[in-house]
């Protein structure tokens, strides 16, 4: 959602970030960039203008001129102008002495609320909490029965109730997941196409019930400004905590998601990043900024690889590693550890510094490392153990089996070569030098490659000497 933001903010920066001195002309051209990029990203004006004036002020003052890298330190001031736009605070939701804590959900129709709700439910469970989810909006054909299907496949109960009053909905929910000793209880409640009074008092005869300890409002981030003009509706009538966002993986601009917190005070404190169920995290407002600007987002890479691996499973992997020792099986293995931290381009985008030089590539090809994990599932489990065993025949089989050329089986090959010759360097503690290796996947084979001519020529010259 925010890559063309994030483009056009870093070209208004890069100008001043080599800059040894800065004067009114550069500053001025700066925050006139910086403002068109935030008005063609659907942030509402009169933020922008804040947020604008706050940064030239800054940037105009002392520290900066000061400074040994004034142009370092403008970028230094945006981060924390845009940090500060989205809310510095805690994303963290508040949970009462008493169990269960209620959370309850509210918003329009159509901004993913149902679904969100069992997103965080599964959220809750992994922290190892017992959530319960209660059926309130009884408006929707087919809600309750939406629910239930999200509440079996993430195994949370869901409770509903024959009745056309969402209060004894709510207060009989409420009561059996007390029953049930859960510590948690999510009040989906009914939305509206459009706010209006009926929908407005039906909320705050739920909110009255339920006592809730967050109530979150689930705004949908690809409708724009419509979704602050929503929150400042609901602000007025049922006054939410924070806020969960929902669709950021979406191609909209993002102007909702840096307005939302200046319109109404309110922090956005979940973003959906997906439509899958465990795709729902914590909003970083510091981290969205680095990300924004194109510094990567080292702490979130951290919690995904921790949430993707199993501390055996990495102990193992990095003792073999640190041997020299890369099989395989270990690839196999890596592989799927990666594929569960998310699509890759997302992933490596965290990586600081990695962002622009994925700009060159569209989208990194995924069916190519298909094709990859292809090409070693059809070696039998002796091949992916020992590698050197597979000679012309057996990579003709292989080639065969997972519908790829024999050539690009070689490749595979070679690139695991050198990934168990530079793990053994590491090991030793030195990196080899691997002349002739080009990162990323090769044009028509999978993994790394070796230049054409390079390794395969330095072995034709040493047999001719040999000779």
């Amino acid at each position: 959602m925010f890559d063309t933001l994030s483009d056009k903010l870093q070209a208004a920066l890069g100008d001043l970030r080599g800059r040894g001195r800065l004067d009114d002309e550069a500053i001025s051209r700066a925050m006139r960039e910086i403002r068109l990029a935030l008005l063609e990203a659907d942030v509402n004006f009169k933020v922008v203008k804040d947020f604008v004036a706050r940064v030239r002020e800054r940037a105009l003052g002392a520290d900066v001129a000061k400074s040994l890298t004034p142009g370092q330190q403008v970028v230094k001031i945006v981060h924390e102008e845009l940090t500060a736009l989205m809310g510095s605070g805690s994303s963290q939701l508040a949970f009462g002495g008493r169990p269960p804590t209620v959370i309850l959900l509210a918003g329009l129709q159509g901004s993913g609320k149902t679904t969100a709700a069992a997103k965080l439910a599964l959220l809750l469970r992994k922290e190892k909490r017992k959530p319960g989810l209660v059926a309130a909006d009884l408006q929707r054909p087919a809600a309750i029965d939406q629910l239930e299907q999200l509440g079996r496949q993430i195994q949370v109960p869901v409770y509903r109730e024959d009745t056309t009053d969402p209060v004894v909905a709510t207060q009989k929910g409420i009561e059996r997941a007390r029953e049930d000793a859960l510590d948690v209880v999510i009040v989906d409640t009914a939305g509206r196409l459009h706010v209006d009074e009926e929908l407005m008092d039906e909320l705050v005869a739920v909110r009255n019930e339920a006592k809730p300890t967050n109530v979150l409002l689930v705004l949908d981030a690809m409708t724009g400004q419509e979704a602050v003009a929503v929150a400042e509706a609901f602000l007025e009538r049922v006054a939410f905590d924070g806020v969960v966002m929902t669709k950021l993986d979406g191609d909209a601009r993002g102007g909702a998601a840096l307005s939302v917190k200046a319109v109404t005070g309110k922090p956005i404190k979940l973003a959906s990043v997906g439509e899958k169920l465990d795709q729902l995290e914590y909003f970083h407002p510091d981290r969205m900024a680095s990300r924004i600007l194109g510094m990567g987002d080292v702490l979130s890479l951290i919690e995904r690889a921790e949430a993707a691996v199993e501390e055996d499973e990495r102990e193992e992997l990095e003792a073999r590693m640190m041997k020299g020792q890369f099989t395989f099986d270990d690839f196999l293995k890596s592989y799927k550890m990666l594929r569960r931290m998310g699509p890759l381009q997302g992933v490596l985008k965290l990586i600081p510094g990695l962002g622009k030089q994925l700009d060159g590539l569209d989208q990194i090809d995924e069916k190519q490392l298909a094709r990859v994990e292809a090409i070693v599932l059809s070696m039998t489990p002796q091949e992916r153990q020992l590698p050197r065993l597979i000679d012309g025949r057996r990579r003709l089989r292989i080639a065969r089996g997972s519908g790829t050329t024999v050539q690009q089986v070689n490749q595979l090959l070679e690139a695991r070569k050198q990934m168990e010759k530079m793990m053994k360097g590491m090991s030793k503690g030195k990196m080899p030098a691997l002349p002739g290796m080009t990162a990323g996947p090769a044009p028509n084979g999978p993994g790394l490659t070796p230049r054409p001519g390079s390794s395969s020529r330095k072995r034709k010259k040493k047999s001719r000497s040999r000779r």
